[in-house]
């Protein structure tokens, strides 16, 4: 029976480390499989769904599902569990899939998630956990794993690596220096010596790499911990790192937010783990899409917003922000005229 089972793909990877890049990369080569994405975010703002889906081909039948308002190893673990059973049902209807890939968000523990798959039985029948994934930013990773956490927290980036059937090293770009690369690899393998390291750029590794690997191993899993299986255990994150999204309907101008986003990378870069968002230019047709991790910072103009009402989305995860002032430095750059006809911030 397990052959007629679907195979699911955990994808983690601590927050900038390009879990939705690659997830991009996958979704539209040309490999002709039927995907299932359910991905989470760690807050009440979504920016990946809207960073997913124009990706898509119109020819492809990939449903994205999102799960938002929490981290999907604790609080919206049962929401999985129901999302699971409902692609079940759709599965015994006629929807057929070759696989199911599951976007973590970047501060979760994958092992919770797993445990998912050998603890409700119903979710045992329809599918199985095929491999965990785990992209690492070469750039960051050390600082991550260094990080120290209050006590009783886990460093999931830590979890990440250890938990990994596969260790995707993305970034290899940004760190030039061979020695320097094979110093993180070492430190990769102190955590996880049995998951080969894949080096890619941009995260463009091909899907048969990371889709249908056949690589998890529960003995193996049991052996590194031996409450793997226990579901009463409780998974706490570090309560300093919070998260800020801001919802707006409207546009801004382009140049206030530019000067206003630029001193909180580079002044702020530190404490600040995560910066993504898709924004609405005065002027513009297309969306502006942007992306930071720490003080590193990318943005450009992508799919036009045709019909879809204009809004911006922005989401900040990371430690020290402070929620009033990010919102009136944003509230500043809005454009007179484009008035929110609703506005939504969350913490």
């Amino acid at each position: 029976m397990a052959k007629d089972k679907v195979p699911v793909t955990i994808l983690t990877g601590f927050l900038g480390s390009g879990k939705t890049t690659l997830l991009n990369h996958i979704l539209t080569a040309q490999h002709g499989k039927k995907i299932a994405v359910i991905e989470n975010e760690f807050g009440e703002v979504g920016i990946d769904d809207a960073l997913i889906k124009p990706k898509l081909k119109t020819d492809t039948e990939e449903d994205v599902i999102e799960m938002m308002n929490g981290c999907i190893c604790c609080t919206v673990r049962q929401d999985l569990v129901e999302v699971l059973k409902k692609l079940a049902k759709r599965s015994e209807k006629g929807l057929k899939l070759d696989a199911i890939v599951i976007e973590t968000t970047g501060l979760a523990d994958p092992a919770p998630v797993a445990q998912t798959f050998f603890v409700d039985d119903d979710v045992k029948e329809f599918c199985t956990l095929d491999g965990i994934i785990t992209l690492v930013d070469a750039k960051h990773v050390v600082q991550h794993l260094d990080d120290e956490k209050p006590e009783g927290a886990e460093n999931e980036a830590v979890e990440q690596v250890a938990f990994a059937d596969r260790l995707i090293l993305n970034k290899c770009d940004l760190v030039p220096e061979e020695a320097e690369l094979k110093k993180v690899e070492d430190r990769l393998r102190a955590i996880n010596k049995f998951a080969p390291i894949v080096r890619s750029t941009q995260a463009k590794v091909s899907a048969d790499q990371v889709l249908n690997i056949k690589a998890f191993d529960l003995e193996k899993t049991l052996e590194m911990d031996p409450e793997f299986l226990n579901t009463e255990g409780e998974h706490e994150h570090d309560a300093t790192v919070t998260s800020v999204g801001i919802t707006v309907d409207g546009e801004v101008d382009l140049g206030k937010f530019n000067a206003w986003l630029e001193p909180i990378v580079t002044e702020k870069g530190v404490d600040i783990y995560r910066m993504k968002g898709v924004i609405a230019i005065y002027g513009d047709p297309n969306k502006y899409v942007y992306h930071a991790v720490h003080m590193i910072f990318s943005g450009a103009y992508t799919d036009p917003w045709g019909d879809e009402e204009r809004c911006c989305k922005l989401m900040f995860i990371g430690k020290n922000l402070d929620k009033e002032e990010l919102e009136r430095g944003f509230e500043a750059c809005r454009v007179e005229g484009s008035a929110a006809k609703k506005q939504k911030t969350s913490a």
